[in-house]
């Protein structure tokens, strides 16, 4: 039944709406253009709202594949088996691929590569640690994302992003980058420093 095909899609598009503000930093990432990273911020607040309704649709579109059909006699032509988009192979496939995507805050840091920064010793002087206060962060993802364009400056020592805390603490060396030049990188990553303290 094309209503069903229907369930099916909305059950889909409602678990892509639910985790589009965690899916595209990551996409973001492989296609390049860092600076489209929080376009879809402003739908985080919303999110426990698109999992409770995907959850909703395909339950319903599950609840209609399997309850049992009314089987009437009569001497008509049988109909042929259903495709494969009225199947309940596919709504398995869709229904594991929406818990992917729902899921997908919890393993987002997985498409992180894991950058190891190497520090020959500096000069005690040239040590800074500032704490920057960041918007538009909603999950693990944009920590990690910005997290990757910081430790890609020189003189990055450490980095600790919280998400949760809404700030980014980073240690550097003074004499190979500046506040200024990890504020940019930030902001490149299409988040906003409200604030910046040095510790």
């Amino acid at each position: 039944m094309k209503s069903d095909n229907k369930i099916i899609g909305a059950g889909l598009i409602t678990a892509i709406s639910a985790s589009l503000c965690c899916i595209t930093p990551i996409l973001t990432l492989f296609a390049g253009s860092i600076g489209l990273t929080s376009t879809f911020s402003w739908l985080e607040p919303f999110r426990p709202y698109f999992i409770g309704l995907t959850i909703l649709v395909l339950g319903f579109a599950w609840y209609r594949k399997l309850k049992p059909v009314n089987q009437v006699d009569c001497a008509c032509e049988t109909k042929n088996a259903p495709n494969f988009t009225q199947s309940k192979v596919f709504l398995g496939i869709v229904t594991v691929t929406a818990g992917l995507i729902l899921t997908f805050p919890i393993y987002a840091s997985l498409f992180y590569p894991k950058s190891q920064n190497q520090v020959i010793l500096i000069k005690e002087s040239n040590f800074e640690s500032v704490e920057f206060v960041v918007g538009g962060m909603t999950c693990v993802a944009c920590q990690e994302h910005i997290i990757h364009e910081v430790n890609k400056l020189p003189g990055i020592i450490k980095s600790v992003v919280s998400y949760e805390q809404g700030n980014a603490i980073i240690e550097f060396d003074n004499s190979k980058t500046t506040n200024e030049a990890i504020e940019k990188a930030i902001v490149a990553t299409g988040y906003s420093v409200i604030n910046k303290v040095a510790k």
